[in-house]
């Protein structure tokens, strides 16, 4: 009986604490952080709360940050945290996860899925990685609610939604409502999110919303269409009014990477009510691809600098999905750590990689992230000893090239093909002069990053 109940008891137990922390000191947050590390038996847990206890300690801005989402956001929110993040995933996931590599020969299953259930959007955005996908054709409502639930049979819930655009789609909250267990991210440009959705997403819990900035008024503008920046600056104003966790998704280019990791950049979004802040390298796939907007190895390792001032010095939380490489043990794509289910079905290892071996209409999820492509991705990560090196796709091209070309593997859209053809020898000089800067990095950072 007690089995049977244990998440619900436990819910409510971290709740009260949650609540109880809200109105607390910075230093009485500290001594729960021990309470919670004498609670939790996972050798894992024990160690992540005494680094995070360590750092607070030492003055880390995380601290701030954590009081900030205990202090202002709703009470709806905060109890989904607990249910779906904290108790399913962290708690109950991790055990089904556990279960499902000792029947898959030590395969620990990722931890998260990204899921685009339409391509379609009402933008027209240069650069689009997802650009070129057809938008004729939608991902069902019946396949994605039997993706979920295979996703939690395997102790997955954690679920980033892309597209397009996927506030586009009518029945997306009905997906978020019938799977209220699971919690949701979700990439959006922002600029339909009114006030009725805002109010829906509140009601709701258990999604956070990530909008998409280039920069300020006239950057968002350049790239979304005139007037979309006021939309973005209103659709923050009402996430925030109403307690929803929110982030900002940048994609840095050779045009703007150092206006993105300025302190008026971050400080602007931050005053705006982001908790996160996304980082995502230009990376030459989808519509009008242009090598003139890849990053320069120069620019992307000013990033990996920046990242690590912003962690510590402001009170949000970072993500830099290249440079992160570190904190995650290297690339997370290939089922490692998580894959992209496009609108037409494809799996692909990861939502810049357009090519796939599997299609989730007529495979299960199983099938799928344990193929003989996914295990190639994995087996080529493992020898990847740089982990400011880990994308398979600008610092590892021959893997790439060699993933591509394995029996049954399709590109998913017409000109997904240009980055192992007309690209490649780009790629390959970017590859050697990224390497060189990385090497020297990983070296004098003996492969450590501060979180």
């Amino acid at each position: 009986m007690y089995k049977k109940y244990k998440p619900v008891i436990l819910s409510r137990i971290i709740y009260g604490l949650f609540q109880l922390m809200s109105s607390s000191s910075p230093a009485m947050l500290i001594h729960y952080s021990r309470l919670a590390e004498l609670a939790t038996t996972r050798p894992h847990y024990k160690r992540a709360i005494r680094r995070i206890r360590e750092m607070w300690l030492n003055g880390h801005p995380s601290l701030g940050a954590t009081m900030k989402i205990l202090k202002k956001t709703s009470s709806k929110h905060k109890k989904k945290i607990v249910k779906n993040f904290i108790i399913n995933q962290l708690l109950v996931g991790s055990t089904r996860r556990k279960l499902f590599s000792e029947q898959e020969g030590g395969f620990y299953p990722p931890g998260l899925l990204v899921i685009s259930p339409s391509m379609k959007c009402n933008l027209n955005c240069f650069g689009c990685y997802a650009g070129k996908y057809s938008k004729d054709e939608d991902l069902p409502f019946e396949v994605i609610d039997r993706i979920l639930n295979e996703a939690k049979e395997m102790g997955i819930y954690f679920i980033v939604i892309s597209g397009g655009e996927p506030f586009f789609r009518k029945d997306i909250f009905d997906i978020f409502e019938k799977h209220s267990d699971m919690a949701f991210h979700v990439f959006t440009h922002g600029g339909l999110l009114n006030e009725e959705r805002v109010d829906r997403l509140a009601g709701l819990g258990n999604v956070l919303p990530a909008i998409s900035v280039e920069g300020f008024r006239k950057e968002t503008n350049a790239r979304r269409g005139t007037g979309h920046y006021e939309k973005v600056l209103n659709a923050m104003k009402l996430l925030k009014e109403a307690g929803v966790l929110f982030a900002y998704s940048a994609t840095v280019t050779n045009n703007n990477a150092e206006l993105l990791v300025s302190d008026e950049f971050v400080d602007f979004w931050m005053d705006q009510g982001c908790t996160v802040g996304w980082y995502f390298l230009y990376t030459p796939v989808g519509r009008d691809t242009a090598w003139e907007l890849v990053p320069t190895p120069e620019q992307r390792d000013m990033l990996r600098q920046r990242v690590e001032y912003l962690r510590s010095t402001k009170k949000m939380f970072f993500g830099d999905f290249w440079n992160d490489g570190p904190v995650v043990g290297g690339c997370i794509a290939g089922g490692r750590k998580y894959l992209h289910i496009n609108s037409k079905g494809d799996v692909e290892p990861c939502v810049f990689c357009h090519f796939a071996m599997h299609n989730i209409k007529d495979t299960s999820l199983r099938e799928a992230v344990t193929s003989p492509m996914f295990r190639k991705i994995r087996e080529n990560q493992m020898s990847n000893k740089n982990l400011l090196q880990p994308c398979m796709i600008v610092d590892h091209p021959e893997q790439y090239r060699e993933v591509c070309n394995m029996p049954g593997v399709k590109f998913t859209h017409e000109g997904a093909e240009n980055i192992i053809t007309s690209f490649a020898p780009l790629i390959d000089r970017y590859a050697s002069e990224w390497g060189l800067l990385a090497e020297k990095a990983w070296n004098e950072k003996n492969g450590k990053i501060s979180c």
